[in-house]
C-alpha cells in the first residue's frame, strides 16, 4: 500500500472485486481517450484468482480516496526495454477530475518504481489534446519527447500520442530538491 495525503494506491483485495470489475467496464465513464473494449466479468475473476492482477509484465493498483471509495486505478506495465516500464491510469468519475487523485496517485507509483526496482526509464502516453493528463506528466516531473503520429486506434479512428519520460536521474534530482 502506498499513502498519500488525498489517496491510498493499492492492489486490488478480493472484497473490491465486484465494485472494481462495475467501476472497470462502465462504459460512459471511459470519455474519448479511452478503448470500448472491455474485458468480461467472468474474465476479470479468473485473472484475479490466478495472479491478483500482479505478474512480471504488469501491477494494477486501485486509487482510493480519504473515504475508501475507489475513484481510479493505476498501472505499470512492460514497455519495449527491460528498464522501461509505461503507465497508465484512469479516473473513474470525470467529476473527480482536477482533484489531486491522478497526480498524487502517479507520484506515488513513479516513488516506489524508482526505489524497489531498477527501472532507468518510465513513460506515460496519452493523447495530446487530453489535458489533465498532460498536466499529471508535468506535475509529476515527466519531459514530453514528442508524438507519435496515429499510434492508437481509439473511438474508430488512428489517433496521435504524445509521449513523456522520467528517467531516474531526473528522479533522484527532484527528490534532492524537494
Amino acid at each position: 500500500m502506498l499513502k498519500g495525503q488525498i489517496c491510498i494506491v493499492r492492489h486490488v483485495t478480493g472484497t473490491d472485486l465486484n465494485i472494481f470489475i462495475a467501476l472497470v467496464n462502465d462504459l460512459p465513464s471511459r470519455g474519448d481517450y479511452f478503448s470500448s473494449h472491455f474485458k468480461s466479468p467472468e474474465t476479470l475473476r479468473k485473472e484475479f484468482l490466478q495472479h491478483s492482477f500482479v505478474t512480471d509484465d504488469s501491477e494494477l493498483f486501485v486509487i482510493e480516496d480519504s473515504l475508501h471509495h475507489i475513484v481510479g486505478v493505476i498501472t505499470h506495465f512492460k514497455s519495449r526495454t527491460p528498464t522501461t516500464r509505461e503507465i497508465g491510469y484512469r479516473l473513474f468519475d470525470p467529476k473527480l477530475a482536477g482533484r489531486g487523485y491522478v497526480s498524487e496517485a502517479c507520484q506515488l507509483l513513479i516513488d516506489y518504481l524508482f526505489r524497489v526496482h531498477q527501472y532507468q526509464r518510465l513513460e506515460l502516453l496519452t493523447a495530446p489534446e487530453n489535458i489533465g493528463s498532460v498536466r499529471v506528466a508535468q506535475k509529476c516531473g515527466f519531459t514530453a519527447e514528442g508524438i507519435l503520429r496515429q499510434s492508437f486506434f481509439l473511438n474508430g479512428r488512428f489517433q496521435d500520442v504524445g509521449i513523456f519520460s522520467l528517467l531516474r536521474p531526473e528522479w533522484e534530482a527532484r527528490r534532492q530538491q524537494s
